[in-house]
């Protein structure tokens, strides 16, 4: 067995029972069709935009990524994150491109102007910073942006 699978157990063994709140009602609204939705990324890739400062663990703030922006890089703190995938190809964890051409054939309505990026791997599983905080602003900015449909990469 390899160093890595090992790590890999062991991490798996640290959280596969780690509890997580449970919302007592998940919250709905009907989107548009997709032919007719702008759609945003939101992604928990940790991503920042060049230049600026890395996360650092427990961090549940987010970044608002421009549309227009390619220069971002991954700036996730976990050791166990695999970036080969982003390395090779941004649209791994944020796809930006694929949007832009489902929008171009008239499969989605628009891209939005704004997309949305957190750190996974959080240590404090209640969330409660982003369930009360973070999370309701980023979806203002959203929202304020005319989004119907979040495309969600979770990493």
């Amino acid at each position: 067995m390899s160093e890595k699978q090992t790590t890999d157990r062991e991490v798996r063994a640290r959280v596969n029972n780690v509890p997580v709140f449970e919302f007592a009602q998940t919250a709905f609204t009907l989107p548009p069709s997709l032919a007719k939705a702008r759609v945003a990324i939101v992604t928990t890739a940790g991503l920042r935009v060049e230049g600026d400062a890395h996360w650092q663990p427990g961090d549940q703030s987010f970044t608002v990524l421009d549309h227009g922006a390619r220069n971002v890089k991954l700036a996730h703190f976990s050791p166990n994150f695999d970036r080969s995938g982003f390395a090779l190809d941004l649209n791994v964890v944020y796809p930006l491109d694929r949007l832009d051409e489902l929008a171009a054939n008239k499969t989605i309505g628009s891209v939005a102007s704004k997309h949305i990026s957190f750190m996974g791997a959080q240590l404090d599983h209640t969330l409660a910073t982003m369930r009360l905080d973070s999370g309701p602003a980023a979806a203002k900015i959203l929202r304020d942006d005319g989004v119907d449909v979040v495309l969600l990469t979770p990493v």
